[in-house]
């Protein structure tokens, strides 16, 4: 799948950018989803070359909690509207990934409910994770203590079967891959049955799990997906400008160069789930953190906003997620001005990335390293030729990239 080598997605959360009513009961259908086309050229100019879509599947409200994954959300719209969006990115080359949340489902969803009127020998009962020991009172098992959240039953084959089955659909209609949400809470052989029946019929499809922590590359083998998200590098890099200790960094870096004999992973410094970058660090900081995850090894996004510098606090008592999945205008011209020097530092240091596409396996060496400053060099071999980069950076923040004969090539 040599495409994913050169991807750069631009990851956003649709109901938030699109403008859906999210919290509310009222799911207030609307063809929202046709506001994302008035984006397609900003995401090309930023330098990306795909998006990484959030849910867009009815749901009970935030997307995480489906009620049926073959059917595009009403409050975006139908599949018209996403065949729509397929082709119009089909158009400027960019690919797409959607978001699979294979991991539980709405409590409200009508399967749920067949289940525990059925009772556990029907097909429905068998697909959920359901405490069967008090028939008269059946009890769901839920994600995570969230109540809204059912869990399917990953040790029976029938969801095997509705995963693949989901899949297969959204692939056929020209997605390129799946992120798969909570994949951390799902056994690794669940993944495996499915991606066996998955990977002969789209053998190009990029497979991304969503893994916080633990063994990356022992569960990438396991489970037969192609990659996982790099949660130890986001979080050195925001935290070692933060704390002004690099050395954490560092070792990050190090675990890093382990992890890409085995696959290469997904690398980022924000999503939809992590405090913004520039609440963590400020515009400058953000700069320089994106210098770091344009300079590594890894298969980068960018989080919608976190290229205009946007503030959103994660923390439920300054606004929750709400906060860090926010609508957009309708176009990019209305974007407020402030936002315009991150961008163009993320127009730049993107556009190095795609000009030096060796550094998607780079290996890194740290040449120079105190609490505030770090010199690593990142490089690879390329046939007979080795190709090598140099990054100066500090908390200030400052940085400074070279190239392998000392020639400047961006500055922060």
């Amino acid at each position: 799948m040599s495409w994913v080598e050169h991807a750069i997605w631009w990851h956003i959360y649709p109901l938030g950018l699109c403008g859906a009513p999210i919290r509310e009961p009222d799911t207030a259908p609307g063809p929202r989803l046709g506001r994302l086309l008035g984006w397609l050229d900003y995401a090309v100019e930023l330098g990306c070359s795909g998006l990484l879509l959030g849910p867009i599947f009815t749901s009970q409200s935030h997307g995480y909690d489906s009620l049926d994954l073959f059917h595009i959300d009403p409050r975006l719209g139908d599949e018209a509207d996403f065949a729509e969006l397929v082709s119009q990115c089909r158009k400027r080359g960019l690919r797409i990934l959607l978001d699979g949340v294979f991991s539980h489902v709405g409590a409200e969803h009508p399967d749920v409910h067949h289940a525990l009127a059925q009772g556990p020998g029907s097909a429905t009962g068998k697909l959920f994770d359901i405490d069967w020991q008090h028939p008269d009172a059946p009890t769901p098992r839920v994600f995570e203590e969230h109540s809204s959240l059912v869990r399917l039953n990953h040790s029976g084959q029938e969801a095997v079967d509705l995963v693949v089955r989901v899949m297969s659909h959204w692939l056929e209609r020209g997605i390129d891959g799946w992120r798969l949400d909570a994949a951390y809470s799902v056994p690794p052989e669940f993944w495996s049955k499915v991606v066996e029946k998955v990977r002969p019929r789209h053998p190009d499809a990029w497979l991304l799990g969503e893994v916080l922590h633990g063994d990356y590359s022992a569960f990438v083998a396991e489970s037969g997906i192609d990659s996982v998200t790099q949660y130890e590098l986001w979080k050195a890099i925001w935290s070692s400008i933060n704390d002004c200790n690099l050395f954490e960094l560092d070792h990050a870096l190090s675990r890093h160069n382990q992890f890409l004999g085995s696959f290469i992973p997904n690398t980022f410094v924000g999503n939809h789930d992590v405090t913004r970058i520039a609440s963590r660090v400020g515009t400058d900081g953000t700069v320089t953190a994106l210098a770091v995850l344009m300079t590594v090894a890894g298969i980068p996004s960018i989080y919608y906003g976190d290229e205009q510098a946007f503030v959103g606090i994660k923390e439920d008592r300054v606004g929750g997620d709400d906060a860090i999945r926010p609508a957009l205008p309708d176009s990019p011209a209305e974007l407020a001005p402030w936002g315009r020097p991150a961008l163009r530092a993320h127009q730049e240091l993107i556009g190095l990335r795609r000009r030096h596409p060796w550094l998607v396996n780079a290996r890194t060496e740290t040449l120079h390293l105190e609490n505030q400053r770090i010199v690593y060099r990142s490089s690879a071999a390329n046939g007979s030729t080795f190709l090598d980069m140099e990054i100066d950076l500090s908390c200030s923040p400052n940085a400074t990239i070279r190239d392998a004969t000392g020639r400047e090539l961006w500055h922060q």
